[in-house]
């Protein structure tokens, strides 16, 4: 694993699996999102990986690319842990609430638990873009909000090949 220093605040990882570039293969995905991902709690680094291999299986993701692990403060609720957080560029067959509710089993398999807002958790899936889909709904925003205020997402992105 290497890493470098960005500032006090955000260091950048970059691990056997993160960043990655793959050709797509499976023919039956038509849709392509980016997916964030992140969390506080335990081994995070260990935990992306074993996602991105369970969603490699699965046979509703193919994962295109992956960004860097960015190290970056908690925001919201500041007492907690740091978190790591990277980017999934993905194509799917799943319709976006399809693709949402897929993404809360994943959290589930991988022992999320939703204590309060902001709080610290093994890992966290969110949709922070679905193609050029604009979705104002309760239970799903497209895109996800304040995603261009974000350092957690910005700084991978901004790093990453693929643009959707």
């Amino acid at each position: 694993m290497i890493h470098k220093k960005l500032d006090d605040k955000n260091i950048l990882y970059k691990t056997t699996l993160f960043p990655t570039i793959k050709q797509s293969k499976k023919t039956n995905m038509h849709h392509k999102a980016l997916l964030g991902i992140g969390g506080n709690i335990g081994d995070v680094q260990r935990r992306f990986h074993h996602l991105y291999y369970y969603l490699q299986k699965s046979n509703f993701i193919e994962i295109i690319e992956s960004s860097y692990i960015l190290k970056n403060p908690p925001f919201g609720y500041d007492k907690q842990d740091d978190f790591f957080n990277a980017l999934l560029y993905i194509k799917t067959p799943l319709l976006p609430f399809e693709l949402l509710r897929y993404l809360l089993r994943v959290e589930k398999i991988f022992r999320r638990k939703r204590l309060f807002a902001n709080a610290p958790r093994t890992l966290d899936i969110d949709i922070i873009f679905y193609k050029d889909k604009i979705i104002n709904h309760p239970t799903l925003t497209l895109p996800h909000p304040h995603w261009n205020e974000r350092t957690s997402v910005l700084i991978p992105l901004l790093l990453m090949k693929n643009k959707i």
